[in-house]
């Protein structure tokens, strides 16, 4: 008897390998990590040489969810925090980034991949980060205080 995979676990599944491949890609063909912070904050302090691959790498962002509803539907996004949450929660990102040296995306999926020690203790901070955050926002909201 097959049993059928879970159709989220596929996509995620897929994205996970699609972004690994991509970092890997990114570091054989250009030599440099996929951090994002790193390379948005390089626009921030323009260097010629680079800029036109830091553009291209953050146009492919921005613009990728146009390829993906080639394939599929975008998915419905509910985001329920308010104005002033979100912009706090992007400022202390940001802060976070600068704090760390790098985001989720430096750290996590590249600097994991290389086995790096500053990496591993980074992601493991941000996961438990996320943790805490939630374990006390969703304590809050149960107490009626949030």
């Amino acid at each position: 008897m097959m049993s059928s995979l879970n159709p989220d676990l596929v996509r995620a599944l897929a994205g996970g390998a699609v972004i690994g491949l991509a970092a890997a890609m990114f570091v054989l063909l250009n030599g440099r990590i996929a951090g994002i912070s790193g390379i948005l904050g390089g626009l921030l302090r323009p260097v010629r040489s680079e800029l036109g691959w830091r553009i291209a790498f953050l146009l492919g962002l921005i613009l990728s969810p146009l390829a993906f509803v080639l394939f599929a539907p975008l998915p419905d996004v509910h985001v329920e925090a308010g104005k002033a949450s979100l912009i706090v929660g992007g400022l202390l990102v940001g802060l976070g980034t600068r704090y760390g040296s790098g985001c989720t995306s430096g750290h996590g999926v590249c600097g994991i991949a290389r086995l790096s020690p500053r990496s591993l203790a980074a992601t493991a901070a941000f996961m438990l980060a996320g943790f805490a955050t939630v374990f006390v926002l969703r304590h809050l909201a149960a107490a009626g205080t949030v």
